[in-house]
């Protein structure tokens, strides 16, 4: 973490699953609290977990600062209404998920509220998966939705992000990546001084 900080990276994507939603189980409460007081990084959170909203409140007390859930988790759009409302009430950014199998009309409703849009991918509960070429066209076509509202937020891409496949989400519209076994393996951060003068040609 600090390696990847003092080369210039500037979030700290946590992923939190709890074997429900999907199969793994990862970080949870105790881990970001104990990651919280050393880095000046931002906290963007990613819950791929069942019932978010009975989590927002601690997760934030925690130090989370971007808050990420998934549209699938909701049985109806009100569910997904009242966590955006929590994480804004608490005055923290809200970003909402999609699986590469979901349309991204999903974001549609939305558009207004959100300050991040996350395009999984791969699909969510393991790393170092490859990238899913059909799902270069749904960043496109959420940046090109957000575009044509005159709407300003972030896309979010995770999952399969390597030196060949930064330019394609790069081009697409994308300009918050999440990369884990590319930045991780070998020299942290030497990749991400790479990563980092790649989105800065774009």
């Amino acid at each position: 973490m600090r390696e990847a900080e003092e080369a210039g990276a500037t979030y700290l994507h946590i992923d939190v699953m709890d074997g429900v939603f999907v199969p793994s189980i990862t970080f949870g409460m105790p881990i970001i609290k104990s990651l919280r007081p050393h880095t000046k990084l931002v906290f963007d959170v990613h819950l791929m977990i069942l019932d978010p909203i009975r989590y927002i409140d601690r997760f934030i007390d925690l130090g989370a600062e971007v808050l990420t859930f998934h549209e699938e988790v909701a049985r109806e759009p009100r569910e997904l209404t009242a966590l955006i409302d929590k994480i804004h009430a608490r005055g923290k950014k809200a970003g909402m998920a999609i699986k590469p199998e979901t349309d991204i009309s999903v974001f549609k409703p939305f558009l207004h509220e959100l300050e991040q849009f996350l395009v999984m991918t791969v699909r969510p509960g393991y790393g170092g998966q490859a990238y899913i070429p059909e799902t270069t066209e749904k960043i496109w076509q959420t940046r090109k939705m957000l575009d044509a509202a005159g709407i300003d937020a972030d896309i979010q891409v995770d999952g399969g992000i390597t030196d060949e496949t930064l330019p394609i989400v790069l081009e697409a519209g994308a300009n918050v990546i999440v990369a884990g076994s590319a930045l991780f393996k070998g020299d942290i951060a030497d990749n991400c001084r790479r990563f980092l003068a790649k989105m800065n040609e774009s």
